[in-house]
């Protein structure tokens, strides 16, 4: 009986193979973090599996990590650097970035490291132009205080503060566009 017990906590070679083609499938399609792999992994285990024992799905996730890692497919660092630089040119906050990367499982260290060469002044210029807000306002849109406050709203509901909002609402659009020209992105 100790030997049907040991084997429940060991998967099998087939589990295995499956672990090693589901990581590949999954990490060839886009980039993950090794949590989102790892839930991927586990969720689907049990899906496939019947009568799977915990250990078995840890030990499949783990093993799909390990492969991830091998392949060089699965690096936290670099899911982070990448996710930040293209954040960040679409007009995402710092914080708004290192939330959604947090959320994702990457460490917090990492993500701090991550987000150091982020300008959020940039992003919020870039997130200006997208919304025609600011300087990229239509000129026949009128100026209120109820349209400033949406604006502003906007701006903090997207992570980046007063200050910068208003510094960006109170540049032309010329000003703006040339800071854009002549600092691109990291």
């Amino acid at each position: 009986m100790t030997d049907q017990e040991g084997d429940t906590e060991a998967p099998t070679p087939r589990m295995l193979a499956w672990s090693r083609n589901s990581a590949l499938y999954r990490l060839s399609r886009r980039m993950m973090t090794e949590r989102e792999l790892s839930d991927a992994i586990a969720r689907k285990a049990r899906q496939k599996f019947e009568d799977i024992s915990d250990a078995q799905v840890k030990a499949l996730s783990a093993a799909a990590l390990e492969f991830g890692r091998t392949i060089l497919a699965l690096d936290d660092k670099a899911y982070a650097e990448i996710r930040t630089r293209s954040s960040a040119r679409s007009g995402k906050s710092k914080r708004a970035i290192g939330r959604k990367l947090i959320e994702k499982g990457v460490d917090r260290e990492i993500v701090q490291q991550a987000l150091e060469e982020t300008d959020d002044f940039l992003s919020a210029l870039v997130f200006a132009r997208k919304r025609a807000f600011g300087p990229y306002r239509r000129p026949d849109v009128e100026v209120d205080d109820k349209r400033q406050a949406k604006e502003f709203s906007a701006f903090a509901r997207n992570g980046f503060g007063f200050e910068i909002g208003r510094k960006v609402m109170a540049m032309d659009r010329e000003a703006a566009e040339e800071i854009l020209a002549d600092r691109p992105f990291v």
